[in-house]
């Protein structure tokens, strides 16, 4: 069920090169949030910036009841957001979208593949997937060392593998040249989240494996009524799915990207 609430802002912090990290409180049921859902977030009034920004939950702490988001500043909306002040309150829809379906299936060994602002929905995933007791192998890539956040997150789940597009941090190239690199190919699922580009080019790579990804683009409604945000299927009886609704979450061989 998607709630309409305001979130108090407890703490804001710049944790890499144009990149915002909000920690939210007011949810209370947190509980329900699942590993790769979003909030949709109203960062304007009146005529500006009218559509809402759909952004990642990053992590969830059922302690204090308090939901972690990270975002990327590209635009005046989301500058705008990285200007909220803590205590500050912001309207969300949450919790929005499938989330990865951990429950569903038997894992021992998860391959967490994340590239720039796909990387954050990844953590709280990850984090899941060790409280399960599920071993997880993760590859987190960005643009340039300024860009990079995180590293020490995921690096306490288990083995990290950094990689930047110009080498000056971690490893040089992409992410799915980690997977050659290192004889990555003995998970059981595999589950990423980044720009179209990679998924494409994980999914190809990976096709032989079990696997999920999370597709990241702007939204209307953020709540499957306007079909601004669909994305072709791979079966000709569905023809299309929302990405807000049905997704943003899907089996890797499910949609065309």
């Amino acid at each position: 069920m998607i709630n309409k609430l305001d979130l108090t802002v407890v703490t804001r912090q710049s944790i890499a090169r144009d990149t915002v990290e909000l920690t939210l409180h007011g949810f209370k049921d947190i509980n329900q949030i699942k590993p790769g859902q979003f909030i949709h977030i109203n960062v304007g009034s009146e005529s500006n910036h009218m559509l809402r920004r759909p952004i990642s939950i990053a992590d969830v702490d059922q302690t204090t009841g308090t939901i972690v988001i990270i975002f990327k500043i590209i635009g005046a909306g989301t500058d705008l957001l990285s200007k909220v002040s803590v205590g500050e309150r912001l309207d969300v829809l949450i919790p929005c979208g499938t989330g990865y379906p951990i429950d569903q299936i038997s894992v021992n060994h998860a391959l967490v593949i994340g590239g720039g602002i796909g990387v954050p929905p990844l953590y709280y995933l990850a984090k899941q997937l060790v409280a399960r007791g599920v071993r997880v192998t993760s590859i987190i890539g960005f643009q340039t060392k300024d860009a990079v956040f995180y590293e020490s997150n995921f690096a306490q789940l288990g083995d990290c593998y950094v990689v930047t597009d110009d080498g000056s941090y971690g490893h040089k190239g992409y992410v799915t040249s980690i997977i050659d690199k290192y004889s990555i190919d003995y998970f059981d699922y595999f589950f990423s989240c980044g720009p179209t580009g990679m998924l494409r080019a994980v999914s190809n790579q990976l096709q032989d494996h079990n696997g999920f990804i999370s597709i990241e683009q702007r939204m209307g409604c953020g709540i499957g009524a306007c079909y601004a945000c669909v994305v072709p299927t791979n079966d000709d009886t569905n023809g299309f799915k929302k990405i807000c609704k049905d997704g943003p979450v899907f089996r890797a061989n499910e949609v065309v990207i």
